[in-house]
C-alpha cells in the first residue's frame, strides 16, 4: 500500500528539508492495558486527513510544508522502538521542522522527548510538556514495565527532568498523585477545569518558553473520542481543549508535539477525523508561536 501523506488531497508532500513540519508515523502497540488498536491509529489519522479543509483557525500550516516520514519500524524491543523514533525527531529539528508525531501507544513520546531534550542541552534551551490526557501516566512502572504507556511521564520528569503541566486528567493512582508533589507537576484535572475553570495564566511563571504538546486523545471525553483504548468519561470538549491550547500558546513557542492512542473503530469516521483536526490545529498553533505576525493577521 502507498503511504499516505498528511492533507495530500490540499497539498503536495514536501521535501524533508523544504518542510516546516514533519509528521512522523509511529504505530507502536506493545503495552496497552485495555482496548487495542493503537497500532492502526496512524495510519487512519493520515486516510482522515484527507478530509480536511486547507485552514485551520485561520491559518494554513501546509503552506508551509508537510513532510510525511515513513512509519517507524515499531517492531523488536522498546528501546530500538524508542531510538528510531528519536533518530527521526532529530531529523526533523536538523531541518530546523517541527516534530509531529502520531501514534501508537503514548509511549512513543520519549523518542521525541529524547531528541528535544537532547537538542535542548546543546543550545542550552530548556522546554516543557504540556499533556492532555485522562490519566497522569506517571507511575514509576507498570506491570514491570517502565516503558509502558502508563510510565511515559514519569520518564519525562524522572529521567529527563522536564517540567510538566496536565490537562483534563480524571483516573489516577496515589502513587502518581505523590508523584505529582515530588516532581511539582502542575495540574488542571478534569473535574477542577469543570467546576473552577482556567485561570487566564494556567502555567507557571518559571515555566519555559519552549514548550512540547502531548495529547492523548482520551482526555477528550469518551462521547467526543470513543476511539481510544482507554475511554473515560467526564473529559473535555473540543472547544474547551482548543480554548486550553490557545492560552498555554500565547507568549510560548511550540517545539514539538505528538497525537496519541487513536485506536480506530472501522466505520466511526467522526473519531478518526477529530484526531486528523486536532493535529492540524496543533499545527497551526504551532505556526502561531513561531510566526507572531501571522497569527495577529488571520
Amino acid at each position: 500500500m502507498d503511504q499516505q501523506h498528511f492533507l495530500a488531497s490540499e497539498y503536495a508532500p514536501a521535501q524533508a528539508g523544504e518542510a516546516a513540519f514533519h509528521i512522523i508515523p509511529a504505530p507502536l502497540e506493545r503495552s496497552v492495558s485495555y482496548g487495542g488498536g493503537a497500532a492502526r491509529g496512524p495510519a487512519a489519522l493520515l486516510a482522515a486527513s484527507q478530509q480536511l479543509e486547507a485552514w485551520e483557525s485561520g491559518l494554513a500550516p501546509g503552506e508551509s510544508g508537510f513532510y510525511t516520514a515513513p512509519a517507524v519500524d515499531c517492531s523488536g524491543a522498546v528501546e530500538a522502538v524508542l531510538a528510531r523514533i528519536e533518530a527521526a525527531a532529530l531529523h526533523a529539528l536538523d531541518c530546523g521542522a517541527v516534530p509531529v508525531l502520531l501514534g501508537g501507544e503514548h509511549s512513543v513520546s520519549l523518542g521525541a522527548l529524547r531528541a528535544l531534550a537532547r537538542r535542548a542541552r546543546e543550545a542550552g534551551e530548556p522546554f516543557g510538556v504540556i499533556q492532555f490526557d485522562a490519566h497522569a501516566d506517571l507511575r514509576a512502572e507498570y506491570e514491570g514495565d517502565p516503558f509502558s504507556h502508563a510510565c511515559v511521564m514519569r520518564r519525562a520528569v524522572a529521567d529527563l527532568g522536564l517540567p510538566l503541566a496536565q490537562f483534563a486528567v480524571r483516573d489516577m493512582s496515589r502513587e502518581e498523585a505523590e508523584a505529582r508533589r515530588l516532581y511539582n507537576v502542575t495540574h488542571y484535572d478534569a473535574y477542577f477545569l469543570a467546576r473552577v475553570g482556567l485561570p487566564e495564566q494556567p502555567l507557571p511563571g518559571d515555566f519555559p518558553r519552549h514548550i512540547y504538546i502531548s495529547f492523548d486523545v482520551d482526555g477528550l471525553d469518551s462521547s467526543l473520542m470513543p476511539a481510544t483504548g482507554t475511554p473515560s468519561p467526564g473529559g473535555i470538549s473540543w472547544r474547551e481543549a482548543q480554548f486550553i491550547l490557545e492560552r498555554c500558546v500565547r507568549g510560548r513557542e511550540v517545539v514539538g508535539l505528538d497525537v496519541v492512542e487513536l485506536a480506530p473503530i472501522p466505520g466511526l469516521h467522526h473519531a478518526d477525523f477529530t484526531a486528523a483536526k486536532l493535529t492540524h490545529l496543533l499545527m497551526a498553533l504551532a505556526l502561531q508561536s513561531r510566526s507572531p505576525l501571522q497569527g495577529e493577521d488571520a
